[in-house]
């Protein structure tokens, strides 16, 4: 007999806020069947690994966990090494420190949230505060970007689809920068001098480091629109996690 478990996996932060933004999300996420959850992190979260994720729900019976990979992009190195440390793939793009976890359950791993619908309804819903000349405007999607190749286009790939998304949810001219490699300033300058008024839009889960000080930092000096708030809390985003566990559930019955 087969029981389903949901593993909801997030990068994890050294700053409580940015944990409790992910907790929060899942702890309002709506599972068919009684299905177990579990919330983990990559690292910095004490008690919360993936390991204890897996741990817990193998614990309460679980045959097949459905993994919900919770980061922005399929670019990440990090989604690399953990569908790796997984079994779902033999070897990692990238080398890496992390060793394949212990696990007696079938794994079903799903995809980051990408150019998702309801990730582009986020970024609108965050950045729209600051709108007030929509014809004269443009979104400027932020993201963390990587200097890895392979990884770098997976970004820009993501980026692309999801600003044509944005574009399409917001009705306003739309582009994107990376931190990685260092393109923000000359993409939010470019449009300046466009005659455009910028308004930033980051692609991250939760506020910090990144947010408060990196991108105004690569910006000084520049007039933008900038409400500088991340992807959480939003309502949706407990929605997408369900529609994963969803079609993650679906595809293991059709195994």
């Amino acid at each position: 007999m087969t029981k389903a478990g949901a593993l909801i996996i997030s990068h994890g932060s050294p700053q409580p806020e940015w944990v409790q933004a992910v907790e929060e999300a899942a702890g309002e996420v709506r599972v068919k069947e009684h299905m177990p959850v579990a919330v983990s992190f990559l690292g910095n979260v004490e008690d919360a690994s993936i390991q204890h994720g897996i741990d817990a729900l193998e614990a309460e019976g679980v045959t097949d966990i459905l993994a919900v990979m919770l980061f922005v992009s399929e670019g990440s190195t990090h989604i690399d090494e953990i569908q790796y440390a997984l079994g779902i793939k033999d070897a990692p793009d990238k080398e890496t420190d992390l060793e394949r976890f212990r696990i007696a359950a079938r794994m079903h791993v799903g995809r980051p949230m990408g150019d998702d619908p309801d990730v582009a309804r986020m970024v609108w819903d965050k950045v729209s505060p600051v709108s007030v000349d929509p014809e004269r405007e443009v979104i400027l999607l932020v993201g963390h970007g990587s200097i890895h190749d392979g990884f770098r286009q997976r970004w820009e790939a993501g980026a692309t689809a999801l600003t044509k998304r944005v574009g399409e949810v917001s009705g306003l001219v739309c582009d994107y920068a990376l931190l990685n490699p260092d393109n923000v300033r000359i993409k939010a300058r470019d449009w300046l001098e466009k005659g455009r008024r910028v308004l930033i839009a980051p692609l991250f889960l939760s506020t910090g480091y990144f947010l408060q000080t990196v991108i105004p930092r690569k910006l000084e000096g520049l007039t933008y629109g900038y409400t500088g708030e991340a992807l959480l809390p939003h309502p949706l985003l407990p929605v997408w996690i369900e529609r994963q566990v969803e079609e993650l559930l679906a595809a293991m019955k059709t195994e």
